[in-house]
């Protein structure tokens, strides 16, 4: 398995018996009509161009299944490749290989989304200081999953969850009693924590640069908005972080990232992805 930290690989283990278990139940019933002495190999072949991502995932599909089978990669995690390209080549126990198939496939496809999404956005705002992350709009159950498909493709990630960081978005502030005492409310709370606060005004940033935020996100400002939100922070608050959200597709990013914001966050990394499409080619062998 890929070099991963304990958390990921945890998270690996149990996303990867969760799955199986959704689809094997209480046995593969189809794979029964193949005799169980049957050897095969298999290639997992790309129709489309792509960023490879997934590999701890999809090994782990046939770790957990059947130790004999053998994984072989010949492209890397993190690398693009081309249509018709072999990505990997996998042999052992024929009803093994087609009771993993698609438990295997479907988180490479999906995680391969994510991570390429994440390295087109960010391919084109490269040139610039500016960095893409992503938000917690992430499929459920997948969500660390994801994050490190975020990364595999070049883009960084915000905060993971409600727990290690904090943003304060408009209801917040209404119910803590306005943007300073909520953010000095906040400061408080968690010393060892970013905090946050969304902005939909360049009144709101600026209270809420002077009440102490570590970052402001910028909802929904149009350019001259978020030029001038930077123009503030450089002069008076250089230690704020500012990012950006909200109508952020390819064909608006590098103009936000040319006002000077330090982040952009595209919910699409993560909420809107196509799988990738991938297919499994079998061979049976002596």
């Amino acid at each position: 398995m890929n070099d991963i930290n304990p958390e990921l690989l945890a998270c690996v283990r149990a996303d990867v018996e969760r799955a199986l278990r959704e689809d094997i139940g209480g046995g593969d019933i189809t794979a029964q009509l193949v005799p169980p002495e049957q050897q095969a190999r298999a290639q997992v072949v790309a129709r489309e161009s792509a960023t490879l991502c997934g590999q701890p995932w999809f090994d782990e599909v046939f770790r957990q299944l059947d130790s004999a089978i053998t994984v072989q990669w010949l492209i890397q995690e993190g690398t693009e490749f081309q249509p018709d390209e072999v990505i990997c080549r996998l042999t052992g126990p024929a009803r093994t290989l087609l009771t993993g198939e698609r438990t295997a496939l479907n988180f490479l496809q999906t995680l391969s989304a994510t991570a390429t999404a994440a390295a087109t956005f960010s391919a084109a705002i490269a040139d610039t200081a500016t960095a893409v992350l992503d938000t917690r709009k992430t499929i459920p159950g997948l969500r660390l999953a994801q994050k490190y498909a975020v990364k595999t493709g070049g883009a960084r990630n915000h905060r993971v969850g409600l727990y290690d960081g904090i943003l304060i978005k408009e209801n917040h502030v209404f119910s803590g009693g306005g943007i300073t005492r909520t953010v000095r409310a906040a400061l408080q709370l968690e010393a060892e924590v970013m905090v946050e606060v969304e902005v939909e005004t360049l009144d709101e940033a600026r209270e809420a640069m002077a009440a102490g935020a570590h970052r402001l996100l910028l909802d929904n400002f149009d350019l001259a908005d978020m030029a001038t939100a930077v123009a503030i922070r450089n002069k008076d608050y250089p230690d704020t972080g500012l990012e950006a959200s909200g109508n952020v597709n390819l064909a608006t990013i590098r103009e936000i990232a040319a006002t000077g914001v330090d982040y952009i966050s595209v919910g699409a990394l993560t909420k809107d992805v196509k799988a990738i499409d991938y297919s499994m080619r079998f061979e049976l062998t002596d």
